[in-house]
C-alpha cells in the first residue's frame, strides 16, 4: 500500500512539474516574441480608459447636437413669425400705396384731366362655372363741386360657337338682379355686379360706357380685354 502510494504521489508531482515547465516554457516564448503579461496589462487598461473617455465624449456630443436642434428649431420659428410680420407689412404697405394712387387720381390725375373716368375694373370667377363678379371704380376727377349722375351700359364681345356674338348688361345678369345701373356721387362710387355668361359663349372683350346727365361732364366709353384675376 505505502508502494503504491508513493507512486500515485509521484506521477502527481510529475503532473504538475509538467504543467508548471509548459506554462513556463509558452511564457517564455511569449517574452521571447516581445509579449510582456505587465505590459498587456497596462495596454488594456488604457485602451479601457480610452473607451470610457470616447463614451464620455459621445454623450457630450449628443447632448451638443439635443441643444443645436433646439436652437434651430426656436431660430426657425422665430424666422416664420419674422416673415410672416413681413408679408403683413408689405400688404399694409401695398394697401395704403394703392390708397394714396386711388385718391391722387381723384384730386389730381397723372394726365391732369378732369371729368368722369374708370378707374378700376375687375373680374374674378364666381362660385358657378360661368358665374363671374365685376367690381368697378367710377371717379370724378379734380372737380368736385357738384355731383355727377347718370347710368353704366356694359357690352361684352365674344365669339358664340365659332361666331361673333354681343351680349348686353340685361342678358347677363341673373334673372332676378336690377337691369339698370345708375350713378351718382361727387368724387368716387364703386359697384359689384355678378355677370352669368351664356353656355358656348367665350369672351374676349369687355366694353364700358359711362353716360353721364350731368351737364358739362362728359360722357366716356372704355374697353377692356376679359380677364380675371384671384380677387
Amino acid at each position: 500500500m505505502h508502494g503504491k502510494g508513493r507512486t500515485w504521489v509521484v506521477r502527481g508531482l510529475l503532473a504538475a512539474l509538467i504543467a508548471v515547465s509548459g506554462y513556463l516554457v509558452f511564457e517564455f516564448g511569449r517574452i521571447n516574441a516581445g509579449y510582456d503579461v505587465i505590459d498587456a496589462a497596462n495596454d488594456r487598461q488604457a485602451y479601457e480608459d480610452r473607451i470610457a473617455l470616447l463614451d464620455d465624449e459621445i454623450v457630450a456630443l449628443k447632448q451638443e447636437v439635443a441643444l443645436l436642434e433646439t436652437h434651430r428649431e426656436i431660430d426657425r420659428e422665430a424666422y416664420k413669425e419674422v416673415e410672416a410680420s413681413l408679408r403683413t407689412l408689405q400688404v399694409k404697405i401695398q394697401e395704403q400705396r394703392d390708397a394714396i394712387a386711388f385718391y391722387r387720381g381723384i384730386v389730381s390725375p397723372a394726365d391732369g384731366k378732369s371729368g368722369l373716368r374708370v378707374q378700376d375694373l375687375k373680374l374674378t370667377r364666381g362660385k358657378a362655372e360661368r358665374e363671374f363678379n365685376l367690381r368697378l371704380v367710377l371717379v370724378q376727377a379734380m372737380q368736385h363741386h357738384r355731383k355727377v349722375s347718370g347710368d353704366v351700359n356694359l357690352t361684352v364681345v365674344g365669339s358664340q360657337d365659332g361666331v361673333e356674338a354681343v351680349y348686353t348688361l340685361k342678358q347677363l345678369v341673373p334673372a332676378e338682379a336690377d337691369k339698370g345701373w345708375p350713378f351718382s356721387f361727387r368724387y368716387f362710387q364703386d359697384f359689384d355686379r355678378q355677370l352669368v355668361l351664356p353656355d358656348g359663349f367665350t369672351p374676349e372683350r369687355i366694353r364700358v360706357e359711362v353716360r353721364s346727365k350731368t351737364r358739362s361732364i362728359a360722357s366716356i366709353e372704355e374697353s377692356y380685354a376679359w380677364a380675371t384675376s384671384q380677387g
